[in-house]
């Protein structure tokens, strides 16, 4: 296997290639930089929000959850024992996912959602899971919709105030409403509030699934580009996936395939929505180099749109079950079928590791984690980290490895059911 291993190294496509030292020391300088009014590849966008914000028993908020294509609506109540109680859920369409709509079209579909609700708390928890910037007083705007959603004159405006001004319409009184709106990554951070009692000395949310971000709490006095009061902290959005990065002459190529090629470089080395389309790259390069069987390469090329994360996920799980197409293309010949494997193992690995420098930063950005009884807790969510073959393995692998017997910082790693939805609640009973 001596023509895979030095095809992988060449390209920078293994493990090996990747510097947790060097990485995790730009990474940590490029969250310097966009916590600065001249900020670099990492946003770092400021939410307003603490996670020490205080729940009490009998508590009531309003949830919206614009997440993805669905937009979801509910009331959490928390019980005298502060456990969230979910009710009267409602899921529908996000709209502007089948066609274009207006900005009052929107707004309108969203109050149609919210009108059950409205009079039955004053606050509002609005998870918004769209790149937009938050203002001082907990309103979204939003930058750029992405995810299939055609809303353009929507962009530019406060979408909480935007609401309550289509409800006030309505007839509705909404004088005494307190909305927040947080981030997805946000919401899975505070979400560890109300589903993990686990004594802790920070948190940390993430999300690995069709994209990557991540979100961790900052002293204020560190966020030089807000005005204000300097004292406390708050959680910032570090918008993660666009961590400028590519490591070989490959990645750099894959990104020139892709929808906006020069941003979400990071995005594209680790997430759902790329990786199977990375390992389809790889596996023609190695095509062509003559690493695979004239035979592999003829099966190989009739896989009808490549492969997707789950795919390439599926030959690493059962590499014996004819039911899959990586199956079939290396049937009969053992050589191709370990040269696959290998490779296919080594880009989940990689990301694996990529993954482990991006929570070593949010942990060592802070002054959590030095106490083993009190560790940072990571609230993990999304898709591909559960579901990819040896991603959360070798991520947890990594972590262990750099972070606790390096650097003396311990984690746990937990996965909370309805984050985006608990943390939403949480954050619309912080105002």
């Amino acid at each position: 296997m001596n023509d895979v291993n030095e095809f992988l190294m060449r390209h920078n496509l293994a493990p090996e290639c990747v510097d947790m030292d060097k990485l995790t020391e730009n990474f940590l300088a490029e969250m310097d930089k966009g916590l600065t009014r001249n900020p670099g590849s990492l946003e770092m966008i400021a939410t307003y929000v603490s996670e020490d914000c205080e729940i009490k028993p009998g508590q009531s908020v309003i949830v919206l959850d614009a997440g993805g294509t669905n937009f979801r609506t509910c009331l959490v109540t928390f019980d005298e024992n502060l456990q969230p109680v979910i009710s009267d859920f409602r899921k529908v369409g996000m709209p502007g996912v089948k066609q274009e709509v207006s900005a009052k079209e929107f707004f309108g579909i969203l109050a149609d959602n919210v009108e059950r609700l409205i009079d039955k708390s004053d606050r509002i928890g609005f998870c918004f899971s769209y790149a937009a910037n938050i203002t001082p007083d907990h309103d979204g705007i939003p930058i750029i919709f992405s995810k299939e959603i055609k809303a353009p004159e929507v962009v530019g405006m406060p979408v909480a105030a935007s609401l309550l001004k289509e409800l006030k319409e309505r007839g509705y009184n909404v004088e005494n409403k307190k909305f927040s709106v947080v981030n997805d990554t946000v919401a899975t951070l505070l979400a560890t509030k109300a589903g993990c009692s686990d004594p802790a000395s920070g948190y940390v949310g993430f999300i690995l699934g069709t994209g990557t971000n991540t979100a961790y709490t900052e002293l204020n006095s560190k966020i030089l580009k807000i005005d204000g009061c300097k004292c406390g902290k708050q959680i910032i959005n570090v918008e993660s996936g666009n961590y400028d990065l590519a490591l070989g002459d490959f990645d750099r190529e894959y990104f020139n395939t892709t929808k906006n090629a020069e941003r979400y470089h990071f995005e594209k080395m680790i997430s759902g929505a790329y990786l199977g389309g990375f390992a389809t790259f790889v596996i023609n390069k190695a095509i062509e180099e003559g690493i695979f069987s004239d035979e592999f390469a003829k099966r190989f090329k009739s896989i009808e749109g490549g492969l997707t994360t789950t795919t390439m996920s599926f030959y690493l799980e059962k590499c014996h079950n004819m039911d899959y197409d990586l199956v079939k293309c290396v049937d009969g010949n053992e050589d191709d079928a370990l040269k696959l494997w290998l490779i296919i193992r080594s880009i989940i690995e990689r990301a694996a590791k990529l993954t482990a420098v991006n929570l070593s930063s949010a942990v060592l950005k802070t002054d959590a984690g030095k106490n083993p009884r009190y560790p940072v807790i990571i609230n993990a969510d999304g898709t591909t980290f559960y579901k990819t073959e040896f991603l959360k393995k070798y991520t947890e692998i990594y972590l262990h490895e750099f972070l606790e017997k390096k650097h003396g910082r311990f984690i746990k790693m937990v996965r909370i059911d309805d984050s985006p939805v608990l943390g939403a609640a949480i954050a619309g009973l912080s105002v």
